[in-house]
């Protein structure tokens, strides 16, 4: 890579970065491509060479929160392991993106410019609803073995993450309350796991005498 290229890759960065903290700070509406320009100290010329509009710029900061929030693909059902260490391993993996302050910052920053666009606040809970597949997928092919109650696999799903999200999400994006400690972290996990499996789990039959 070149030096000029370089110089280009930290000026975007700069721009991507700039544009975040205008969103958090001001709002969707009121951040103006000036204001973005002046705070990554570089020509309103040249965040318009990188990003044509503002729109552009929010498609960036949503396309790294997406990023952020990818689930490990190989995540799939295992017919050998048991429900709770597989759920557990899927759950720590989410729990360490929501216990992650640049992931809330730009959830915060995400929400805060949906409000008043429903066209965009669909877009982003569609992409959310993306992120969760893996969960889905897994549901279904636990219930396909027989263990898990027949319930419609994406309902399932949400119900889980809405488990975490009402201790590590919701409380920080909407009222800025502090990222859980690791301990705490691990009590959530633990109590989604107990009302999720106590509801949905068949259990194992009974060994014959």
């Amino acid at each position: 890579m070149t030096a000029p290229q370089r110089l280009t890759d930290r000026k975007r960065e700069s721009i991507v970065l700039a544009a975040i903290a205008e969103f958090r700070d001001n709002g969707f509406e009121v951040t103006s491509m000036d204001r973005i320009a002046a705070r990554a100290e570089v020509s309103k010329r040249t965040v318009y060479n990188h990003f044509p509009s503002k729109e552009e710029l929010f498609s960036e900061m949503l396309h790294r929160l997406w990023s952020c929030a990818a689930p490990p693909s190989e995540m799939i059902y295992r017919p050998e392991a048991t429900l709770r260490d597989q759920l557990r391993e899927m759950l720590d993996t989410k729990m360490k993106t929501l216990g992650d302050s640049n992931f809330i910052d730009l959830a915060r920053v995400a929400i805060g410019a949906t409000i008043h666009s429903p066209e965009r606040a669909q877009v982003w809970v569609n992409r959310l609803n993306e992120r969760e597949e893996t969960f889905t997928v897994w549901v279904r092919g636990a219930q396909q073995d027989g263990r898990l109650k027949a319930v419609e696999p994406g309902f399932a799903a949400s119900q889980i993450h809405a488990l975490l999200k009402a201790f590590a999400f919701w409380p920080q994006v909407t009222l800025n309350e502090p990222l859980l400690t690791p301990e705490k972290q691990a009590s959530v996990v633990e109590s989604a796991l107990d009302l999720f499996l106590c509801w949905y789990e068949i259990p194992a039959p009974a060994p014959r005498a």
